[in-house]
């Protein structure tokens, strides 16, 4: 069983589904909340994501974990997989997955994604940016209006995501190269590009990232290393 709720606003939609995990009995296997107004968003590993009243979207959904048959680390990565496909499928436009959860729409973030564990539940908390068109003081910062030109009305674009990602972990088996089809379309893979470490900055070339939630990049001084999130960044 599978529900969808609509929120006119909350404060983290990440927070109001796990509220619902921890205090009822859940019968669901596949649970889903969205509002196109949140006022305190969580990004992952303690970043903040803030949207803007009734332009972008926030969308949580939790799902049994005995319905999931890979590792954590590949569910995330399907995951961003799912909702690349959706949105590319959608504008008709190349999206990316910067590692290791972002969706990157003609070089800027358009989406960000959370991961949690609660109980016998997976959590995943999607944030996209839809109609915004003012990124003042964020650079890296894009919409699908502002990349595509393309208007989307919010609600069916809710609704319809929700439907494309429950009958893809629901009604369908999850593929057996999810690592491949991360790799396939991860950011800048095979492009020499800009990276900071230890407030250095040197040139390298992501190579790959594995099942284990690293990412391979040989660089230019320390040749092939291999990376957890946060501990290298990419400047683009």
């Amino acid at each position: 069983m599978k529900s969808l709720i609509y929120l006119p606003q909350c404060s983290s939609t990440n927070d109001e589904i796990i509220d619902f995990i921890n205090l009822s009995h859940l019968e669901e296997d596949f649970l889903a909340i969205y509002t196109f107004n949140q006022t305190n968003g969580r990004g992952q590993y303690g970043n903040k994501w803030k949207i803007l009243a009734n332009e972008n979207l926030a969308f949580s959904f939790a799902i049994k974990t005995q319905k999931i048959s890979c590792s954590d680390i590949l569910f995330n990565y399907y995951t961003a997989i799912l909702v690349r496909d959706f949105i590319a499928n959608l504008t008709k436009t190349e999206v990316k997955i910067k590692w290791p959860n972002d969706l990157i729409l003609k070089n800027k973030k358009i989406c960000g994604m959370l991961f949690e564990k609660k109980g016998n539940y997976l959590v995943s908390g999607i944030g996209i940016n839809i109609l915004q068109e003012n990124f003042e003081n964020l650079p890296k910062a894009g919409s699908i209006l502002s990349q595509t030109n393309l208007k989307f009305d919010l609600k069916n674009f809710a609704e319809s995501l929700y439907h494309y990602i429950s009958e893809k972990l629901m009604t369908e088996n999850i593929p057996e190269n999810i690592l491949e089809l991360y790799n396939q379309n991860l950011y800048k893979k095979n492009t020499i590009s800009v990276f900071e470490k230890d407030k250095v900055r040197q040139n390298g070339i992501i190579q790959n990232a594995d099942n284990n939630g690293f990412l391979w990049i040989e660089l230019e001084n320390d040749g092939l290393q291999k990376f957890f999130h946060k501990e290298i960044e990419l400047l683009y």
